[in-house]
């Protein structure tokens, strides 16, 4: 039941993977500009700022000690330090012409408000629900990393810390971390199978919003490309 059901998740995600995105595909192929990048780093911002919070709403809701403990983990990576995981996305912000200000205080799209709308509410559902929207994303972050900093350095000349340094933690970090996501939920599963389709439309879900995100950068910015 588990291999299957790990099956169909890996389906699920493959079909809605970012990478898929023409947002994504644009930027492999170096045919964004630096205002697009820009604008893209306005908006994927609130979603990155509020990740945290999802990470806690989850941690909060969890009565099992195991899991709480790999939360707290994970959350510890994302705000500890100056250099926590919002300073380093400023930091490319800035690398590519966004100021501070401007991607702080940036007004959400339709696309983007979707987005953290719905991690916001999967994350305060049931905590496997919540841990489920989590993987969705980190799961993909090591892949889609390592594309975009080809991208930046290849096409674009971006190759400083301030530009690379948030996608390099997170092409190594969010390995561990999906991967002790899923055997969480693997353990949950094997002790309440009926959980099982509910963790696969948060997964879903989650996938659909973070595409949305891209949605609404394409459209705002006027290029030509919609999710698969």
């Amino acid at each position: 039941m588990i291999e299957s059901f790990w099956r169909d998740v890996e389906a699920i995600i493959d079909a809605k993977s970012l990478l898929k995105h023409p947002f994504y595909q644009a930027w492999t192929m170096g045919k964004l500009t630096r205002e697009d990048l820009a604008y893209y780093s306005q908006q994927y911002f609130q979603q990155e700022a509020r990740f945290p919070r999802y990470v806690s709403a989850v941690h909060s809701n969890c009565p099992e000690i195991k899991p709480r403990q790999m939360l707290l983990e994970n959350l510890t990576h994302e705000e500890s330090g100056s250099e926590n995981h919002s300073e380093l996305w400023l930091n490319f912000a800035g690398a590519v012409g966004a100021s501070r200000g401007s991607v702080i205080d940036a007004r959400m799209n339709a696309g983007t408000k979707r987005c953290v709308e719905s991690f916001a509410r999967l994350s305060r559902g049931s905590w496997q629900s919540g841990l489920a929207a989590l993987y969705a994303y980190e799961a993909q972050q090591p892949a889609v990393a390592k594309t975009k900093i080809e991208g930046l350095k290849t096409h674009y000349g971006l190759d400083s810390k301030a530009a690379l340094e948030f996608f390099q933690v997170h092409e190594t970090m969010d390995a561990w971390h999906s991967e002790s996501e899923k055997q969480i939920l693997t353990d949950e599963i094997r002790k309440n199978p009926a959980l099982a389709d509910e963790v696969k439309a948060s997964i879903s879900e989650a996938c659909d919003s973070l595409n949305a995100l891209l949605d609404g950068v394409c459209e705002s910015r006027g290029i030509a490309c919609h999710a698969n």
